[in-house]
Formats: structure tokens, sequence, C-alpha cells
């Protein structure tokens, strides 16, 4: 059996070579966009991307222009990647030398002892000498208590991955023209009022080069910060098209790897695969989830996101058992909080409430 990448793999990296090396010959050079980065007191994760950038102004355009159009989704995609760029990742007196993938992307993880809780930079140093500083959040080793959220249609209104309209909310409405899902906002807030250095990551099939607009949406809408888990739209080395279940199922094996002593609230929505790959990973690791949220879609919102006016029913192979974490479901996040909270307090040990609390849904 060969073990060569795929046909298409091979043939996007031979062309974006030859497309860097003419932008190269004009004088474009290496630069790093940051992602935001993860980790504990003794290890973290830093997430970037080098591409190709003009070192001289491009747009000839009015300030007004320029800032509409920099709104704009398909000003995200227009990038030129650096395929295998050799980079130098540097904190605390650290250092290692790394090569992106095919996609320009880096991916590493750094054992440094000792790091304190907080938001770190780290330097990511370009061949030509270049310096850009990626943010990393380290959470203290005492934390227990984690979020996950997906993105698509939990927090954020996108009626993915239905094509067509995809490609309009991707490429052209302005971000002012996307919808938060109501009360979701609140709800980590509320989540996270008791935890304010609980690791809060975004798990979705979206492309990382939406990363800058979905930092700006999450911002602006009163979303935690938090790090991202995204994907890169594209032939694979084994197909032409990746697999988004498996990108999340990965993404959650990962952050049980990462951070052992936390129990993870799984959000999620039932346009798609979460509660069967959150269930999924309820059953296999029950140690590590303490409750899982489905936000559930409307007949329209199912229609566009899966063809079908019915839920998704793909977790026939999941076996459920009465042990596994509580999970509650409602259409918006100031009907799901509290469902979810009152399954934390029977999690946590602490019983119901004085007050009357409604029933799961």
């Amino acid at each position: 059996m060969s073990t060569r990448p795929f046909l298409g793999a091979r043939a996007e990296e031979a062309l974006r070579r030859h497309v860097n090396k003419r932008l190269t010959s004009r004088g474009w050079r290496p630069s790093v966009i940051p992602f935001v980065g993860y980790g504990t007191t003794d290890h973290i994760r830093v997430l970037a991307r080098v591409v190709l950038r003009s070192r001289e102004p491009q747009s000839h355009l009015g300030m007004a222009t320029e800032s509409f159009l920099q709104q704009r989704g398909w000003r995200n995609f227009f990038t030129a990647p650096a395929p295998r760029a050799q980079v130098q990742v540097r904190l605390d007196g650290s250092r290692v030398d790394v090569q992106a993938d095919r996609g320009g992307y880096v991916d590493v993880r750094l054992r440094i002892q000792g790091l304190s809780s907080g938001v770190h930079d780290v330097e990511v140093v370009t061949e030509d000498g270049a310096v850009s500083l990626v943010p990393v959040t380290v959470v203290p080793s005492e934390e227990t208590f984690g979020l996950v959220s997906d993105l698509d249609d939990t927090v954020i209104s996108t009626s993915l991955p239905r094509l067509f309209i995809a490609a309009w909310n991707s490429f052209v409405v302005t971000e002012e023209g996307r919808r938060a899902i109501p009360g979701m906002a609140r709800m980590y807030q509320q989540m996270l009022a008791d935890h304010p250095t609980a690791p809060v990551i975004y798990v979705s099939t979206g492309a990382w080069n939406t990363h800058a607009f979905l930092n700006r949406f999450l911002e602006r809408h009163g979303f935690p910060r938090g790090a991202m888990l995204l994907t890169d739209w594209g032939p694979t080395n084994t197909g032409w098209f990746r697999s988004g279940p498996d990108h999340k199922r990965q993404s959650l094996r990962e952050l049980a790897r990462d951070f052992p002593n936390v129990r993870w609230v799984l959000v999620g929505d039932d346009g798609q695969h979460d509660p069967a790959l959150y269930g999924e990973f309820a059953e296999l690791q029950p140690d590590r989830v303490r409750a899982i949220a489905i936000r559930q879609l409307s007949m329209a919102e199912q229609v566009l996101a899966h063809g079908s006016t019915t839920v998704l029913a793909d977790d026939d192979h999941v076996t459920w058992s009465p042990e596994r974490a509580p999970e509650v479901r409602a259409p918006n996040g100031d009907e799901l909080w509290p469902l979810l909270r009152e399954a934390l307090d029977e999690v946590d040990g602490c019983g119901p409430k004085d007050q009357e609390r409604p029933q799961h849904g």
C-alpha cells in the first residue's frame, strides 16, 4: 500500500510552492498569524500559522473602504501559506525548532516546569528573524472545571454545513451581520463565575482562516475568551475532504490528555453530530465529563443544517449507561442554563436548591 499523500494534497502543496516562489521573488516574507493556545503549569500548546505577506502596503483604497472590505468573510480566505516553513518557538529560556506542516500551520507542545497561571506571550521567530507573539493561556494545576463549546449553531448562527448558505455566510456577509444564539453568552458567564481560571476551548469544524473574525465576534457578544481548535479546509493526506466528527473526536482526546485533572462541561447542538460525539466521549472517559448541554435547533435550522426537519440520529453505536454524565437540552441559553445548573449541582454533590427548578429537558 502506498504511503504517499493523497493526489489532491500533493497538487495543493505543489501549487502553493509555485505561488510562494513568485511572491518571494517580489519581496514577500514569512509572517506569523497567532492563534490562542493553552496549557498547564508544566506544558503548553502553541498554535499559529506561517504565511507570506508583502512588506509594503498593497492597498491604495481609502481607509473607510478598506475597513469595510476587511469585514467581508471572503477576505479571510485569501492567504498565501508557507508550506514546511521553519520557525523557532521560545518561552522562558526554552526554545525548540519547528517545521510548519504543508498548510503553514504550527502546532507544538513544550514542556516547561513552573509556569505561572495566566496569559503568556510565546515568541515565534521566522527564518529571517521576524518575531511574533503568540498568546497561551496557562491554567492552574488545581483547576478541575472546564468548558468545551461548539461554535456553529451553538454560539453563532451560521447554518452550516449546507454549502450555499455556508458560502454566503463565510464569503459575503459582513461580521456585523452574524447573529449570536440568544442567552448562550449569559449562560457561559454564569457558569464560569465560580470558576474564573477554568479552561475554555471552542472546538469547531470551521476553518482556521476565520480565527480572527471569531475572536472579534466572541468578544463583541460577551463570550469568554478561549482557545480554538479549528480545521484547515481542503484536501487531506487521505482524501479531498477532512472528517468533521473525527476532528472533534481527536480534539476531545487531546484535551483529556492535556488536562488530566479537568472534568468538562460539553456544549453543542443537535444539528449535526455533537450529541453522539459527546456521548461517546462520556462513555469512554466518564471521569472527564461533568455534564453535556445540547442546544435544540428549530425546524428551520434543522433543515438548513442537514436537509431534514428531524434531529440527526447517529448515536446507535453508543452504549448508554446510567452512570453516564447528565445531559440537558433546550433551544437557547436562557432556557438551557437552569437545567444545566441543576445538573451541575447534582453532579457536584450540592443537591437541589430550595427554589423550584425546571425538570431536565
